[in-house]
This record gives C-alpha cells, structure tokens and sequence, in this order.
C-alpha cells in the first residue's frame, strides 16, 4: 500500500512520502537535503556527454531544470521544484523520463529490430544497472 498520495502539479511531498515514493517508483533515486537525486555511470567523457546533452534536452522540453554534476565518468542528477520549495509531481515525472531515456536498451526489448549498443569496450558509453 502507498504512503504517498497524488497530489497537483505544485503541490510538495513530505520527506516521508518522497522516500516511499522513490521505493515504489524509482529505486536507484535517492532523497537527500531536499532534492532527489540520482548518479549515472559512464565509461568516459563521451557517455558523460550523451547523457548530460539527453538530460538537457529532456529539461528544456519539460520546463523543469535539474541541477547536474558533471565529471569524466559520471553525472549526477538532482531534482527540486525551486519555485514551491520542494519535490513535487513535476520532480517525479521528469526523473522518470530521464531514467526512461538514459537506461532505453532497444536490443532488450522483444520485438525490435534495432540492435543496442554492442557488448564491447569500444562502444560502451554508460553503466546500466
């Protein structure tokens, strides 16, 4: 059973109902100092790109910016509602959609013909789970 409720658009979740919701809905997400939080793994310079550039255009078309940390071989995403001063749906949604995006590994999925990255160093640019 959830701890958490839906709420509107700008409506901010208690700390409580936060951490339940990332449980339920977005494990590798964490909650800490009022943000949620999560930490993509690169194989370099290159996949820290692609997924800061995939970050950045999924935030421009939602209207709702993240802060990132941005190194060699990872970046950091963190997600706040500045202007209701907390996590809201808009938080939640947007985290879903990058993890979505940043995680898609088309040659798992039944059914498609395009193949996914192959399994080489070479061409490995992010660390899925």
């Amino acid at each position: 059973m959830s701890t958490w409720r839906k709420k509107t658009v700008d409506e901010v979740f208690t700390p409580e109902e936060v951490t339940a919701r990332l449980q339920q809905e977005l494990p590798t997400w964490t909650y800490e100092d009022g943000w949620i939080r999560r930490k993509y793994k690169t194989s370099g310079w290159k996949g820290t790109l692609m997924v800061v550039n995939t970050v950045g255009h999924l935030a421009e078309a939602a209207w709702h910016h993240p802060d990132l940390a941005v190194s060699y071989a990872f970046v950091i995403v963190k997600l706040v509602n500045h202007a209701a001063k907390g996590i809201t749906e808009k938080d939640f949604q947007l985290a879903k959609k990058i993890e979505d995006v940043v995680l898609w590994q088309p040659g798992k999925e039944d059914g498609s013909e395009l193949e996914g990255t192959p399994d080489d160093p070479r061409f490995k640019y992010i660390k899925y789970d």
